[in-house]
């Protein structure tokens, strides 16, 4: 690739729609939480375990997805996972027992993990100039994002006037449309000749043997978790804590009457606000030294969970902590993925990305299904919200020993 090659490419544009459309998806399942445990009278942990086994599925298909990308080729892993997350959905809307819903969730896990940034951020990488690249990752990123900011209203929305099984088919014909759009799909392998000369088990052990990426692996543990309880119990927790809506004002101006409608819009301004934070984690990322910027990251989402918990819920700290959080949402996917194709190349990027989102999702599996397990013993999401900021604040150090210099493939 040249550096006069274009920061928007086809490959850019359409991997921006795939991910925007299944991250909306994704980050709407956290509204339906009290509309089915209602229905039929689940526990707040039942419809919490199937949404971690959804997370925990995601995470176990994003290395296998990885390596279907890179042996048979991208575009067919894409759709494979979207016929899978279709087939989630569509099984999900007819469960009517806490077994089968978390059984469905299996393929819609492995759906998103088709479709999202594991397959799609290593094919906008290769079809990044060096130049762009940074900010190419950033991009494609951010549109998870702004797939977020409106995916919660729009299930809150399609809920006033249909079922939520009805919410579900029709997010199912959604992910399938997108399907259109890979025709324009089409990337490089952008490798030098030796790293094309490598096999994949020879590049996965030399990464296996690296202290470095054990420590990007065990890092990236903390986001999962803090993305995914947020996602799945943030509406709910605003809900039921958040002291009530009064009168006129601001937000009775922008049509939030009640802590259900500020929940949802919760979850929208976090993704607004990362969209803003993604970018900028991007260009960050090109002139300085990533390790130290994620640290950063890390350590700031430590500071504000512990801050909003300390302080007394009110509709003007939950849109504080959404804008301040969302800032820092996913800025660290597109440090973290140009950390591993900096150190380990491009050839096999998807793969070595998705183990390490692997851990990713063992968090995310963590924050969901304890968040739901710890409301029904304690009756509050206190106790998880503090082992959130633990493991953030471990996060935050373990990246400062990275060795952040790539060695050559004939060195290693």
């Amino acid at each position: 690739m040249t550096k006069s090659t274009p920061l928007f490419t086809p490959v850019l544009i359409v991997g921006c729609i795939i991910v925007m459309t299944g991250f909306a998806i994704r980050a709407s399942f956290g509204v339906f939480q009290i509309p089915i445990a209602e229905e039929f009278g689940w526990l707040r942990a039942d419809f919490s375990l199937a949404i971690a086994i959804q997370n925990l599925a995601w995470g176990i298909g994003q290395p296998i997805f990885g390596a279907i990308a890179e042996k048979i080729g991208d575009r067919k892993a894409i759709v494979m996972g979207a016929i899978a997350y279709a087939l989630g959905l569509v099984l999900s809307a007819g469960a009517t027992t806490p077994g089968a819903h978390q059984f469905y969730e299996i393929f819609v896990g492995f759906g998103v993990a088709g479709t999202g940034f594991g397959v799609v951020l290593a094919v906008v990488g290769r079809a990044s100039s060096d130049d762009n690249r940074s900010m190419s990752l950033a991009i494609a990123t951010a549109a998870g994002s702004a797939g977020q900011v409106f995916g919660a209203p729009l299930a809150e929305g399609l809920l006033t006037v249909m079922t939520w099984q009805s919410v579900f088919l029709v997010f199912a014909g959604m992910i399938l449309a997108t399907l259109a759009l890979l025709p324009l799909m089409r990337a490089p392998v952008s490798a030098s000749k030796a790293e094309l000369q490598e096999s994949m088990g020879t590049v996965l052990l030399r990464a296996m043997k690296d202290p470095s990426y054990t420590m990007i692996f065990l890092g990236f543990f903390s986001c999962g978790y803090q993305l995914a309880f947020v996602t799945a119990h943030f509406p709910a927790f605003v809900t039921e804590m958040c002291s009530p809506i009064e009168g006129g004002g601001m937000l009775a101006g922008l049509g939030i009457s009640t802590t259900s409608a500020l929940g949802a819009v919760a979850i929208s301004l976090i993704g607004l606000a990362n969209i803003a934070g993604t970018i900028a984690a991007g260009w960050l990322g090109k002139r300085y030294t990533k390790k130290y910027l994620l640290a950063g990251i890390y350590a700031g989402r430590t500071i504000v969970a512990a801050w909003f918990i300390l302080t007394p819920m009110t509709p003007a700290t939950v849109i504080l902590f959404s804008i301040v959080m969302g800032s820092l949402w996913l800025a660290t996917v597109p440090l973290t993925s140009g950390l591993v194709a900096h150190l380990y190349g491009l050839r096999y990027m998807g793969t070595l990305y998705g183990i390490v989102f692997f851990s990713h999702q063992l968090g995310s599996f963590m924050g969901v299904w304890l968040g739901g397990r710890l409301y029904d013993i304690y009756g509050n999401y206190n106790a998880v919200w503090w082992v959130g900021v633990g493991v953030g604040a471990f996060s935050a150090l373990i990246h400062l020993p990275i060795r952040e210099k790539r060695r050559s493939v004939a060195a290693a």
